[in-house]
Formats: C-alpha cells, sequence, structure tokens
C-alpha cells in the first residue's frame, strides 16, 4: 500500500478514519473537498493512504478513494464517536502513533493530517529544509525553533532516519508506561523535560499564519495552507466551521483586492466556539499544584 502512494523520495500522507467520521457528509467528505479544490492540492491524492479503523470506514473509504488500508486491532471496537480523553479515545491515539512508528521504520517519510483538517494549499511548498520532524502548533509563539509553543499533534511532517525512529519508539515506550495520557500531552512533557535530545532530533514548529486553525488562525489569507478544527469538540460542530472556513478562504480568493481590509478574515469558530474545550490538567510539583 505505501509504496504505490508514495512519491518519488517515499514521502506518503496519511490520515486515520472510524465510522463516525466515516459517515456521509460528515468529515471525511469535507477532508478530500478540500483536496479537490483546493491550489495545486488535489494530484496529493495520489499519495493519501487514509486507514481505517473498522469494517465501517473501510467500505465508505473504498467508495471515495483508490489508498485505503484496514488496520485491525484486536479486541477494541474504533467504529463509534469517542469522547475527548475516554479510555477508547486514548488506545485510538496510541495505536495511531504505533501505526506512525511503523511506517518510519519501514523507511517512508511521512505527512500525518487528521482528517479536520482542510488542505488549502500544497504545504510541501511551505516546509522548512533540513528539518527532522515538524509539527502543527495551537499556539505560535514566534520562533519556529522554540519549545515553548504549544503542539498538536494532528499534523505533522516527518522525514525517516535513525533519529526520527528512536524518537517515535521512546514516545510510544511512554504511552505504554502512561496508558491514561494522551500522546500530545505526553509530547509536550517529553520536550520540557529535553528527552529527545539524546537522539539528535531537528525540531521545528509550523507557524500558524501558514498551518492555521481554531486555536490561533492565519492572519493571511494569502500565506494560509490548513485550517485545523482544534480547540473544538464535537464531530458536527467541526463539520460545520470547516465548512465555513473553507467559504471564508474561497471568497479571500475571488475578491484578493478586499482582502487585505477586510476586518474579519474569519466567521470561525462559530459552532466550535459553544463546544466544550477541556482545560488540561493541574499539574503536581512537590509542594503545590500549577496550571500549565
Amino acid at each position: 500500500m505505501l509504496a504505490g502512494a508514495a512519491t518519488a523520495d517515499k514521502t506518503v500522507i496519511i490520515t486515520t478514519l472510524n465510522q463516525a467520521w466515516a459517515a456521509k457528509g460528515a468529515m471525511i467528505d469535507v477532508f478530500l473537498e478540500s483536496f479537490h479544490k483546493g491550489e495545486n492540492t488535489e494530484f496529493l491524492l495520489n499519495h493519501l493512504v487514509i486507514v481505517a479503523l473498522d469494517q465501517k470506514s473501510f467500505e465508505r473509504c473504498q467508495e471515495l478513494h483508490r489508498h485505503c488500508f484496514m488496520l485491525k486491532t484486536e479486541g477494541v471496537d474504533f467504529s463509534g464517536r469517542k469522547g475527548y480523553m475516554t479510555e477508547d479515545f486514548l488506545k485510538m491515539m496510541w495505536r495511531r502513533m504505533v501505526l506512525l512508528r511503523t511506517i518510519l521504520e519501514m523507511g517512508y517519510n511521512f505527512v500525518f493530517t487528521d482528517a479536520d483538517i482542510l488542505w488549502f494549499r500544497n504545504p510541501f511548498d511551505h516546509f522548512a529544509n533540513n528539518t527532522d520532524f515538524q509539527i502543527s502548533s495551537d499556539k505560535y509563539r514566534g520562533n519556529p525553533g522554540s519549545f515553548n509553543n504549544l503542539p498538536n499533534c494532528g499534523y505533522q511532517y516527518v522525514q525517516s532516519n535513525n533519529r526520527t525512529i528512536a524518537m517515535y519508539r521512546h514516545w510510544c515506550k511512554g504511552g505504554e508506561d502512561n496508558p491514561t495520557v494522551d500522546e500530545q500531552t505526553l509530547f509536550k512533557r517529553m520536550l520540557r523535560h529535553k528527552e529527545f535530545s539524546t537522539y539528535k532530533v531537528r525540531i521545528q514548529f509550523l507557524e500558524t499564519d501558514k498551518f492555521s486553525g481554531f486555536c490561533q488562525r492565519s492572519r493571511n489569507m494569502t500565506k494560509v495552507v490548513t485550517m485545523h478544527a482544534n480547540c473544538c469538540t464535537g464531530m458536527d460542530n467541526k463539520v460545520k466551521d470547516l465548512r465555513w472556513a473553507w467559504k471564508d478562504w474561497d471568497f479571500s480568493r475571488s475578491h484578493a483586492s478586499v482582502n487585505s481590509s477586510r476586518d474579519k478574515l474569519w466567521h470561525v469558530p462559530a459552532a466550535c466556539r459553544h463546544s466544550i474545550w477541556p482545560s488540561p490538567p493541574p499539574r503536581q510539583t512537590k509542594n503545590k499544584v500549577e496550571v500549565p
């Protein structure tokens, strides 16, 4: 599957899908539509592998797309909607991480993208060179190399080499040791404790003016590459706001002369603004509790 989808330099685009997000009119339709309608993005579908987590999503994928892979996990049902930080949600996130580690071990580079992300433009024109691991940001603070940026694991561009393979093995081992912690929280903890420095991985954060999201929206329509429905819960909320985001971006393309003077580039988040986004848990220290 990877060999058939990879580019000449062995790069694949990966997303995962379960039954809830595979329904007609749901997330997968919005996601694929952005590839068809974006700028220089449609050909990238040739390199996209949709990893189905259950039989129903696999069948729907086959109706829509060429490269569909069924990832079976014994004893786990990934078909329904998974509430944020529930036991099944955590199992799904860590199963995904093991999959990505395996892809690196097989010698393939990848862009991993959540399916709640719109692709406006070809991201390969905007990734940095000479970097092993690039990741999107919930909060970008101006320096791509700073660990003060807040990462979002829903969008990553990773080169397969000894450094990144060692990093992912360490990360996945951390998940085995901390099964009640999600991969993003653990990644932030590992960055803070400099656990990846041993592997000399060159890590860079993607700026939100290009790789945007509802947490921190792009301020420049001529630059924006992707839009992630992050800082939002509920598939219906995400779908509504992603459709609005597409309309905003499409309007900016046809009204370029007024784009720079618009006070409000985005009408999102709207539905997502009223979703209940959980605060991170307090961090326990020796003498007090700190809020991250």
